[in-house]
């Protein structure tokens, strides 16, 4: 009789569940789903933007846009990959329909004046610029407002921009070194100096603020490594530069020098400084 009792109850549960699973929200369920699924993409898209190889990142998105092109997030990761895999020409084009957008931001703008100042339409750049408000202060804006001034040879403004956008970051290593170059351009060898320095105790492993900074040091006539972290490729590559700088500025027979002791650094054959000193020994 007890066990009669139990399969009564259980089978009176197994209605009421049948019951409940009756009064499901079949349409609400399918929401709760979806949103599983939104979460998933979003952190499937954020992997592709970073980790993910920048043409299989882009044929990610171009099926996904194509599947839901009025998505501006995926139009963005669209254009930044285009970036990424430095198909500039596209990424201009990708970027100029994200601006198009409906829900497009001053940040886009600031991105597609980067992808024209990659495609080398610095005019089409500026205007972009130009037309987004004052008040959208951002270290990319200032960064690309600081190259365009650089290009246009108004060096106040340059300036202005370059210290404000290192400001504006946490990383300021590679607008340091722009900025460096800047003055290196302009012929103020200690002012670039000293900003290719600073450029690399922000970032002891950016190598083209080191040879920037031989470059700097060898207008100058000092024709001694500067005390950075290098390695020994690097310090053969970096007497490479300081040699022909020295030449440059007509010092050859230290240029030679400099050029065999870039020869004997380097842990394998030096093609271009061996080519170079041959050069000069030859004639």
């Amino acid at each position: 009789m007890r066990h009669l009792t139990i399969v009564s109850i259980a089978a009176a549960g197994i209605v009421a569940l049948s019951g409940c699973e009756k009064g499901i929200d079949t349409a609400e369920m399918e929401r709760k789903f979806q949103g599983v699924n939104v979460v998933d993409e979003t952190n499937l898209n954020e992997v592709m933007l970073t980790v993910g190889d920048p043409n299989e990142a882009v044929n990610y998105f171009q099926r996904a846009s194509s599947a839901d092109p009025d998505r501006i997030d995926l139009m963005r990761g669209l254009a930044l990959s285009l970036v990424r895999a430095k198909r500039t020409n596209e990424a201009k084009i990708a970027w100029a329909k994200v601006v198009d957008h409906e829900d497009a931001t001053n940040d886009d703008r600031v991105n597609l004046a980067d992808a024209l100042i990659r495609s080398n339409e610095w005019d089409k750049a500026e205007k972009v610029l130009n037309a987004i408000p004052p008040t959208h202060e951002t270290f990319k804006r200032y960064r690309l407002e600081a190259m365009i001034a650089d290009g246009n040879k108004d060096w106040k403004k340059a300036d202005s921009f370059y210290e404000i956008a290192v400001g504006l970051t946490t990383k300021p290593a590679s607008v340091l070194n722009n900025w460096g170059y800047s003055k290196l351009s302009r012929g103020d060898y200690p002012a670039a100096e000293r900003l290719f320095n600073d450029a690399i105790r922000q970032d002891t492993t950016l190598f083209t603020a080191k040879n920037n900074l031989v470059l700097a040091r060898g207008a100058q006539g000092k024709y001694t490594l500067p005390v950075v972290p290098m390695t020994q490729v690097e310090r053969a590559e970096l007497l490479h530069s300081m040699g022909l700088a020295a030449i440059k500025r007509g010092d050859v027979e230290t240029g030679k020098g400099l050029l065999r002791d870039a020869v004997e650094t380097h842990p394998r054959h030096f093609e271009a400084a061996k080519t170079a000193l041959d050069a000069l020994e030859n004639t």
